[in-house]
């Protein structure tokens, strides 16, 4: 939304955040031209999270972060992008493929006009797809993962779902009709960073900006479970769409975060897949065809004889008293989570810093690794029985990996104490894993 100027001193990669690019440097006669903006990000992201965590910890008497909770965000972004390693973005394969057959006329790549045509394009696309997303129960399995923190961080921001782009796509596809592909892989990149400043409760009011931007106060809305909030602000850059169709709400009382049946987990597959079961479940108890298909495409609290959104007055009250998730995670237990955590987080960046160079076998092979970690550590925050056994086999897998240089420690000066500190966690979970095995037989 610049054109240079007073901006060229500011890091391209933080500018890109802010979509501050100039059209110049963001205009790509070719898709393979368009740099990775959300993989660049990554850095900020998580030197962004830290900062508002400091800030948090002066500014407000709030727990604004849970450790657990913020470790298990970052591993649902994680994840939600390692079908990348394999393959190009559905969204971005489903344009290509209709631009190549069906465009009606083509815009040219460089026009400045061009630009802000796709900018304005891609964030009326993104409302429509957004609302479908919350008013269409199989589209919501998906979306609920990013709403299923009861925290609103910075941290929130990168809880994605893995299935999303199953379904996106559709809703952008239009734009493939004029939109050169190489202006869309620019701005649905920069729509999403944009976003990203969104979930903080560290920006209270944006004075005049609020009318016509969609700001922290008003996404704050989004993510609650007050029943004001639900299905309201779905805006991506512009609440301009909310105010004109009907679906904004200001901020009133203060909001509650989070699902208004929240799952109660941190294992990372629950919190992806679990909404698909509870649709299941509940078409099963239908007799009709009508409602078991209702049960999908109708809204998530639907139930025969509701409005197609479903009856509010069925939302659960919030009180002001709900506790969030927190299962009894012990301090040196968090600490190694995260240690783990972190580096697994440099083996994602190497990941995709040297996909090219990557056989498909190989990048199944470290994505399956990634998963197996995450899904751990899922398993240690949440305390359950077979945490000690799954981080054990995952242990072992990560000295195999290092011993044979698949794995690299962050630098060289710290590769001699991340082997031994792999070894100790293998004896540390083989013995949890004995201890269990035999307290179980005895109980058996």
């Amino acid at each position: 939304m610049a054109d240079g100027g007073l901006l060229g001193p500011v890091p391209s990669r933080l500018r890109a955040m802010l979509y501050l690019l100039s059209t110049n440097e963001s205009s790509f006669p070719r898709v393979e031209d368009v740099p990775a903006y959300v993989h660049q990000a990554n850095p900020w992201f998580l030197g962004l999270v830290v900062l508002e965590m400091l800030l948090a910890s002066l500014m407000s008497d709030v727990k604004l972060y849970n450790v657990a909770d913020s470790v298990v965000s970052v591993s649902l972004g994680v994840i939600s992008r390692l079908p990348l390693l394999l393959m190009r973005g559905l969204e971005l394969s489903a344009y290509v493929l209709v631009w190549e057959r069906y465009r009606l006329l083509e815009l040219p790549w460089d026009s400045a006009w061009t630009w802000w045509f796709s900018f304005l394009a891609v964030d009326f696309c993104y409302y429509w797809f957004h609302r479908f997303a919350h008013e269409v129960a199989f589209l919501w399995a998906s979306h609920q993962v990013h709403h299923s923190s009861e925290y609103y961080n910075f941290s929130t921001a990168l809880r994605q779902p893995l299935t999303q782009q199953l379904t996106s796509w559709i809703f952008y596809v239009p734009m493939a009709l004029a939109v050169p592909p190489s202006a869309f892989a620019v701005h649905i990149q920069l729509n999403l960073l944009f976003q990203f400043w969104l979930h903080t409760e560290i920006i209270r009011d944006l004075g005049p900006l609020e009318w016509i931007f969609n700001t922290p106060k008003h996404h704050r809305v989004h993510h609650g479970r007050n029943l004001y909030c639900i299905d309201k602000n779905y805006g991506g850059i512009f609440i301009v769409w909310d105010r004109l169709f009907g679906t904004f709400s200001p901020e009133k009382d203060k909001v509650v975060y989070g699902l208004v049946y929240p799952s109660n987990s941190f294992e990372i597959m629950t919190s992806q897949f679990h909404y698909y079961s509870s649709l299941w479940r509940r078409s099963t108890t239908y007799a009709s065809l009508a409602d078991k298909v209702s049960t999908f495409v109708k809204g998530p609290s639907w139930t025969p004889g509701d409005p197609r959104l479903g009856n509010y007055d069925h939302v659960p009250k919030v009180t002001g008293e709900e506790k969030p998730h927190n299962p009894s995670c012990s301090l040196p237990l968090q600490f190694y989570v995260v240690t783990h955590f972190l580096l697994l987080l440099h083996t994602y960046h190497e990941l995709f810093e040297n996909r090219a160079m990557l056989s498909q076998v190989s990048a199944l092979g470290m994505s399956t690794y990634v998963l197996l970690t995450l899904t751990s550590l899922g398993f240690i925050i949440d305390c359950r029985p077979m945490a000690s056994i799954l981080e054990m086999l995952r242990c072992v897998a990560m000295a195999t990996l290092l011993q044979y240089h698949h794995l690299s420690a962050p630098n060289s000066a710290l590769t001699a104490p991340t082997q031994v500190l792999v070894y100790l966690s293998v004896m540390y979970w083989a013995m949890q894993s004995f201890s269990h095995v035999f307290v179980k037989s005895k109980l058996d």
